[in-house]
């Protein structure tokens, strides 16, 4: 069994809680009797009401409060048990994050398009382990290699200029840091698609890409943004304040460098594309796919667990209902039978 909510369970300490309250409520009323008048007489002028019910409804509360609570806490029970086998490859994506990325050369901008670009190749992909990497002037991990699909595209959407300090683009850092998500012990197809405009403010890109090709890496690159180029905005709040400038004030033009980009592609045997057409890309990415060798790599015990809340919501709901309907006199048949001693 398999506890779906557990933070729940804490819960349960309202059980103890109402039996304190009932236990004083009872001890107030005996009292409270006892100043009034003598208790034989206080029975004596309400004959039917019974001793026995008030205990008899708190159980029903009580059971009632824990089967909401055991709802709450949705209970999962195991039907059967399945091996699940997963045959895919190891992906890395490296997104550039430099201000040149804020560039509207391509809509929304360079960035935008960049993060639209891998949400739909993670849309199309089947039993592969992805990780994501971000680098403007330095490079570092956002989410290691994992299987969860939606984790990565949250992370993926969070992602911004903001998030690295030191500007520039360092194309072989990027391949550096990938080149860490991968097991060298491993067996397993690894894949770096590094997605960019190609504008490197660092030296050794291409020596990086050759030391992951000897690594046994293939590098797919992505190019967006256009040759001819454009401005890099700076916004706050959505509007256009300013756009970037050099050290003498000239207002930066930035463009798409294809050939760097085709020059990493080429030393690890991979390929270029060009980012502005979405569609184009995602064929590319899903031939190159294809044509990878996938790997066993995970092969684990899953079991398929069913809610059972529902079963202790009916009995919660069941018990309340029978309390509204239980009132706190005698009733004559079990009144006849003297079963609690309610009377001499």
């Amino acid at each position: 069994m398999e506890l779906d909510e557990k933070k729940y369970l804490y819960l349960l300490f309202i059980l103890p809680l109402v039996v304190l309250l009932f236990l004083y409520n009872l001890y107030w009323k005996r009292k409270k009797q006892r100043e009034f008048g003598d208790l034989d007489a206080i029975k004596r002028l309400s004959p039917e009401k019974s001793t026995f019910k008030p205990t008899f409804k708190l159980v029903i509360i009580l059971l009632a409060l824990a089967g909401l609570i055991l709802g709450l806490v949705n209970p999962k029970i195991g039907t059967k048990m399945e091996t699940v086998k997963r045959e895919g490859i190891d992906i890395v994506f490296a997104m550039d994050i430099s201000k040149s990325m804020l560039a509207e050369d391509i809509a929304p901008s360079r960035l935008e398009k960049s993060k639209q670009i891998v949400s739909q190749i993670i849309n199309q992909l089947g039993n592969d382990r992805i990780g994501i990497v971000a680098y403007a002037g330095s490079a570092f991990p956002v989410l290691p290699i994992t299987t969860d699909y939606s984790v990565a595209k949250m992370f993926l959407q969070s992602m911004n200029t903001g998030m690295v300090s030191s500007q520039g683009t360092s194309l072989d850092e990027a391949i550096k840091l990938s080149a860490t998500y991968f097991d060298d012990k491993s067996k397993t197809s690894k894949l770096l698609i590094l997605i960019s405009d190609g504008e490197d403010h660092s030296e050794g890109a291409q020596a990086a890409a050759e030391e992951a090709n000897k690594q046994g890496m293939r590098i797919i690159t992505i190019g967006i943004g256009t040759e001819k180029g454009g401005t890099i905005p700076l916004k706050r709040n959505g509007i256009v304040e300013s756009y970037q400038r050099d050290n003498n004030d000239q207002v930066v033009v930035t463009k798409l460098n294809r050939a760097s980009l085709e020059a990493i592609a080429k030393a690890t045997k991979g390929g270029y594309v060009n980012g502005n057409n979405t569609k184009e890309v995602l064929e590319y990415i899903k031939s190159t796919l294809d044509k990878i060798q996938k790997t066993e790599f995970e092969s684990t015990q899953m079991a398929d667990f069913q809610s059972q809340f529902q079963w202790f919501l009916g009995i919660a709901f069941g018990l309340l209902f029978l309390d509204f309907f239980l009132l706190e006199r005698k009733t004559n048949w079990v009144s006849k039978l003297n079963l609690f001693n309610e009377e001499k």
